[in-house]
């Protein structure tokens, strides 16, 4: 277990050292110095002050890593609840179309899903409910927090501020969750140690639930990393569209202004977000389903 343990520590360490040097190199690339050795100087010394915390400032003159990291709860609280409605829509629709029947009528649709990028179905949602609900955004409101909108019986802007994107994002992650789940159940029902047990006499059932059921959540808590970058992709949508002022639309918009310090600090945020999500996802599907048993 200790191997499996340090084995993961280092690939995050690995991977955090590539995402610090992949965001150094995209303000180098964008101003590309004349000559390969300044190149190369460049790149270094970008990458020695973002790994030491250096950011510079943005162009609205504040330091950008305080800017990222004061907008990072926002986009964090519409994950959350992007994260509860994808796991209670995915989850239910496994069971739904786990009889047969349901897998045939379901067959067209599921693969348009899985034929476009998931983030595109949130998107669909988005122009499709907000006619219907006649929901009015507007970049004049404040942030307000959900609680404090919760607390003053504000239902209507919740609705719009938080409960549509984050149904939005809920959606496009139950897609790639889908996705997700068809694998693990194919991995697991073509197991070649499930002859060996019907053989021993174990039913159907007791398989299932004592061994595929384990190795599919094992499956899924390895396939963490995607299911977050995707709904972080419907993050940056939904923000963008419903004109939250989170760390998502802050990307989109540093990087359409050329502001480089604070694109570096918010991509950096949501790497290192993501990062910690796949090692905690690798660390628990070990306890589940020890890689040195598959």
């Amino acid at each position: 277990m200790w191997r499996i343990w340090l084995l993961a520590a280092a690939q995050f360490l690995g991977s955090l050292v590539g995402a610090i040097l992949l965001v150094s190199l995209l303000p180098v690339i964008a101003h590309p110095p004349d000559g390969l050795w300044p190149f190369v100087t460049e790149l270094a010394e970008r990458f020695l002050k973002i790994g030491s915390g250096d950011f510079g400032r943005s162009a609205a003159g504040s330091p950008a890593m305080t800017s990222a990291w004061a907008a990072f709860p926002l986009t964090v609280q519409l994950l959350g609840l992007g994260v509860a409605l994808a796991l209670l829509m995915g989850i239910s629709l496994g069971f739904l179309l786990s009889a047969p029947r349901a897998i045939r009528a379901a067959a067209p649709l599921l693969q348009i899903v899985t034929s476009v990028p998931v983030f595109l179905v949130g998107l669909a949602l988005i122009w499709v409910a907000t006619p219907s609900f006649h929901v009015i955004t507007s970049a004049d409101e404040p942030d307000l927090a959900l609680s404090i909108m919760v607390r003053h019986g504000d239902w209507n802007s919740a609705w719009s501020a938080y409960f549509l994107p984050a149904l939005t994002i809920g959606v496009a992650g139950a897609a790639h969750l889908q996705m997700s789940l068809r694998r693990a159940a194919a991995a697991a029902w073509m197991a070649p140690y499930r002859s060996g047990l019907r053989m021993m006499g174990l039913g159907l059932l007791d398989i299932n639930l004592r061994f595929a059921l384990p190795e599919i959540i094992a499956a899924l808590l390895r396939d963490a990393r995607g299911f977050i970058l995707t709904l972080i992709s419907a993050t940056a949508i939904a923000e963008w569209i419903f004109h939250r002022n989170g760390a998502a639309v802050l990307f989109l918009n540093a990087t359409a202004s050329h502001d480089w310090a604070m694109a570096t600090a918010t991509l950096l945020l949501f790497a290192v977000f993501t990062l910690i999500v796949g090692f905690v996802g690798d660390l628990l599907a070990s306890f589940i389903v020890p890689e040195d048993t598959l």
